[in-house]
């Protein structure tokens, strides 16, 4: 199977947020708060994609996955409780949601080996994400990965574990 990674055009919307919608469903199911808040939304997803932000994995022609991909673009991230391994420029990740019909094969961990490709390409050697306390598949991929935990950080008033990956120059 080929995957590709590339930025969402106007006509995945629906699909993106299909893929998102079945996200929200599964972490309200696995009993977490995360996206449990009106957040993401339709109106996210046209944004990331009419910004440029907005990337979809694909599997052959079909989109698989959905992540939002900005440089040096995190506000809250400026009041980390604790410390980030490097003051320099770098990539955020938000919003990674996997397909219903995809999971188990890997494809949040190939997202992100994407999102490092596309930070170095653009001569940024820093990757920087959160997720919810409540969820351990993405802290077990942020782990497996080479993320080091580095703190909290707060969106819409609740905290986040926020990690940070130094990618090596080539």
């Amino acid at each position: 199977m080929a995957y590709a990674f590339r930025r969402a055009l106007p006509t995945d919307q629906s699909r993106i947020w299909d893929i998102l919608q079945q996200a929200i469903i599964r972490r309200k199911e696995d009993g977490s708060k995360q996206w449990q808040d009106g957040y993401p939304n339709p109106d996210v997803v046209q944004k990331d994609i009419e910004t440029g932000i907005g990337f979809v994995l694909t599997e052959d022609d079909t989109v698989v996955g959905y992540t939002a991909v900005l440089i040096n673009d995190e506000p809250a991230y400026a009041g980390i409780e604790g410390k980030w391994l490097t003051n320099e420029d770098f990539v955020v990740v938000h919003r990674v949601a996997i397909s219903q019909e995809h999971l188990g094969k890997g494809l949040s961990g190939k997202i992100m080996a994407f999102v490092e490709d596309y930070a170095i390409a653009h001569q940024v050697y820093s990757v920087k994400a959160d997720t919810n306390f409540d969820n351990p598949a993405m802290m077990k991929i942020f782990e497996k990965r080479g993320y080091i935990y580095c703190g909290e950080v707060y969106f819409r008033g609740s905290p986040r574990r926020a990690y940070e990956k130094v990618l090596t120059k080539a």
